[in-house]
């Protein structure tokens, strides 16, 4: 009986072996010093939580098994309730894992911060000192992957290369919604956010071509964001960098406003040369015509705002990057009764009128604080030099 368990057993697990055998263990066979790293620490940690998750599994099965009701020689005693020796075992074992484990994820927490610059190549070899790390500054678009080189003066689309051995800092943004850069074979992921800038420090270490995607759901085309990553030596590298210089076209504020647009299933894209600025542009969502610059909206809140008249301001701070006004009806259209974007308002909603604030009385002051009209920042709420239209009235 025993045997025909066995049996039974071994040819159960033959179908999850062969399915197995579909499975791209791309975590665990990394290409790049980062990723080996991380995957170190995953086994590491497995290791760790198994030697107590085996134990506790293996002494509740030989209990079950030894305790058996058919079991006559087992000793049956109803009066044991307390083992010092026991009490030791259970809970100093626990304890011991939990600070290995917690010793082991606080330092590779920090040696694997994405923020923090590469010390070495891989585990025998430093960085060398005149080694010049390659920049690439990443765009998440709807739906495709925007990489520009400044050191080259070349961008393309759902395709990157980067030199063998040669560290590779990326300068990561969003254009639209939050996503996730990934290259499973090269590093962890990083979340891309729009007018921010998120960082990574990678290498990597063997040739080849390696997929990249987003990792964070995104809208429709979310399945099909993904794009090549060619490892190279130095000379494939060089003749990369030719080839996107010799077919590629130019990418103006224009153009990236067209390649902005949400598309699925973009093809490969190549631009022989960059305008000036455009991935600062980008990151502070001013790359539309007309919009304030996020480093320039900061900037006038560090001088201390733009007083009453900042409403000059409003529409140029409204960022679009996904075309809503272009879409058809809210979600909240059934609940209203009113088109989308209409500036009627909802049932039992009290509105003042935008184009005449203070129609309805003096305006209100943030958190609550009391208006006193004589004093100096009433007579002068703001600089004119800080709004943009001159012929605005006070």
């Amino acid at each position: 009986m025993p045997r025909l368990f066995k049996t039974a057993a071994r040819l159960s697990a033959l179908p999850l072996l062969l399915a197995l055998t579909g499975c791209d263990m791309v975590v665990m066979s990394p290409s790049g010093d980062i990723a080996s790293q991380q995957a170190n620490l995953i086994i590491i940690a497995t290791v760790l939580m198994l030697l107590i998750i085996v134990p506790v599994i293996a002494l509740t099965l030989y209990f079950a098994w030894h305790y058996r009701h058919s079991n006559k020689s087992a000793k049956y005693d109803p009066d044991w309730h307390h083992s010092t020796r026991l009490e030791v075992v259970i809970w100093s074992a626990p304890l011991a894992i939990i600070i290995a484990l917690g010793a082991v994820t606080w330092i590779s927490t920090h040696k694997l911060d994405p923020y923090r610059p590469l010390d070495r190549l891989d585990a025998e070899r430093p960085i060398p000192a005149d080694a010049k790390p390659l920049t690439v500054e990443v765009v998440a678009l709807d739906w495709k992957w925007l990489f520009f080189y400044p050191d080259y003066g070349i961008a393309t689309v759902n395709e990157m290369a980067t030199p063998v051995d040669v560290p590779v800092n990326f300068k990561i943004t969003s254009s639209s919604v939050m996503n996730s850069f990934y290259v499973p074979a090269m590093a962890g992921m990083i979340y891309a956010m729009p007018g921010m800038q998120t960082r990574l420090h990678a290498v990597m270490n063997r040739e080849g071509q390696f997929d990249g995607f987003s990792a964070n759901y995104s809208g429709d085309g979310f399945s099909h964001m993904r794009f090549k990553l060619h490892s190279l030596d130095q000379a494939g590298f060089d003749e990369w960098v030719a080839r996107v210089k010799s077919q590629g076209t130019m990418l103006n504020r224009d153009a990236y406003l067209k390649l902005e647009k949400p598309s699925e299933r973009e093809p490969v894209r190549y631009y022989a040369s960059v305008e000036n600025g455009l991935y600062e542009a980008v990151l502070n969502m001013c790359a539309q015509p007309g919009q304030m610059c996020m480093n320039e909206m900061m900037h006038i809140d560090t001088m201390g705002g733009a007083g009453r008249e900042s409403h000059e301001n409003r529409e140029r701070l409204q960022y679009d990057s996904r075309r809503s006004t272009e879409a058809g009806t809210a979600a909240t259209f059934p609940a209203t009764g009113n088109p989308a974007r209409s500036p009627e308002p909802a049932e039992g909603v009290d509105t003042q009128s935008e184009e005449n604030p203070q129609s309805q009385g003096e305006p209100q002051m943030d958190h609550g604080e009391h208006h006193d009209p004589q004093a100096p920042d009433a007579q002068n709420p703001g600089q004119d030099q800080l709004n943009t239209d001159s012929n605005s009235q006070p």
